[in-house]
């Protein structure tokens, strides 16, 4: 039979960097290519713990059905969670429990696009959320990424000329993949922007608690007196990714929409989840955990520069970062970005190609994206020295 798919699906192709995962997973290949947290990063014992005495003592709340908004106690934790440490939510907010920060992405299409509408997003950007805008046949338009955040001038420019743009997407902590943090000064002129263009702007913000050096900026959501900010939080970084539960802030008629989509969807976020997160989060020292993953997390990083510096310079540079889980690498522009992660391929280590991140495929770039959190000490050592004996063939 042949198969007539969807318009929307139609110019869809599967995410490079999951291609990229059916190599890494040769055990002889050194994998610098995941985003997953830190196997010691997990909190294991604690996770049991609280499943244990759920299960014991209260087991039809995490195996029965629940309500589509989110398990009550956690989004009450959340709302004062985020308004003490980040002033993040109003009167004028609600708050939606989802199945990861990937779901907001599409709730948040599915409630606003329109096919053909633009969205504005910061280029290179984090393959996941522009493949959701992508499967809603909207057309996006990249900004550049400078190394204190998006371009200004450019998104002005952008929101000039695209009368159709519905919202601007943004990470604007240790960005994914370029590891950038968003200065001060660039998150106030975007809000500014969207304010003085009528457009709303998603604020994705999963490696926010993963600073490791410097002070904390405040979130874009925290500037919103306008209610123009859909503020996507997650615990997949800090608690677990498996567990799929993230949480979107935003005015309450988006919300409302967003609530009406996800019951389309998948009726609820996995309940189990949503309360050992609460517990977690409320009956341990949740603070004391998040400065452990810094720790984990600075001298993972700090490993991975050092050997960057010793291994690929001058010919391969990079991005210092803060916090996050990621180091962009630039080569020389006379290089093709796609052959040099192949040939990498064939030298038994994994990086991802900075084309599996732009908005448009053709969009240029010479830079390809490597994950410090994932490998062991040893991994990293091995596959920047790979890649460093690359760099002197070039």
């Amino acid at each position: 039979m042949e198969y007539v798919f969807s318009d929307r699906v139609q110019s869809l192709k599967p995410s490079a960097i999951r291609e990229i995962f059916k190599y890494a997973a040769d055990p002889t290949v050194v994998s610098l290519s995941a985003g997953n947290p830190a196997p010691e990063a997990f909190p294991t014992k604690e996770i049991a713990e609280i499943s244990a005495k759920l299960l014991s003592e209260n087991p039809i709340a995490a195996l029965q059905y629940s309500i589509t908004e989110g398990y009550a106690p956690l989004k009450a934790t959340l709302t004062e969670y985020m308004k003490k440490n980040h002033n993040v939510g109003t009167d004028d907010d609600d708050i939606l429990i989802t199945s990861g920060a990937q779901q907001i992405m599409d709730l948040a299409s599915k409630s606003i696009l329109n096919e053909g509408d633009v969205v504005i997003c910061e280029n290179p950007s984090f393959i996941g959320s522009l493949n959701t805008f992508r499967s809603y046949n909207a057309r996006l338009v990249g900004v550049p990424v400078e190394k204190d955040g998006m371009n200004t001038e450019k998104l002005e420019e952008a929101l000039k000329n695209e009368p159709r743009a519905k919202f601007i997407y943004t990470i604007p902590n240790f960005q994914n993949p370029s590891g950038v943090t968003m200065s001060l000064e660039k998150r106030k002129a975007v809000y500014e922007l969207a304010k003085k263009y009528g457009v709303l702007i998603i604020e994705d913000n999963p490696y926010g608690d993963l600073r490791f050096r410097g002070e904390f900026l405040p979130c874009i959501k925290s500037f919103d007196t306008e209610g123009i900010v859909i503020y996507s939080g997650s615990f997949s970084k800090v608690i677990s990714p498996g567990m799929r539960v993230g949480y979107a802030i935003a005015p309450k008629p988006i919300i409302q929409k967003m609530v009406v989509c996800k019951q389309g969807q998948d009726v609820h976020t996995n309940i189990w989840s949503q309360i050992v997160c609460n517990e977690f989060i409320t009956k341990y020292d949740f603070d004391a955990h998040l400065a452990k993953l810094r720790e984990i997390y600075r001298k993972k990083a700090g490993l991975a520069m050092d050997l960057l510096d010793e291994h690929l310079a001058p010919n391969i540079t990079y991005n210092k970062i803060d916090g996050g889980l990621f180091i962009w690498c630039d080569l020389p522009e006379y290089v093709d970005v796609a052959s040099f992660c192949m040939d990498a391929v064939k030298n038994k280590v994994c990086v991802v190609p900075g084309t599996a991140f732009m908005a448009n495929p053709e969009d240029v770039t010479h830079s390809f994206r490597i994950n410090f959190s994932t490998p062991t000490d040893e991994q990293l050592k091995k596959g920047i020295e790979i890649l460093g004996q690359m760099a002197k063939k070039l």
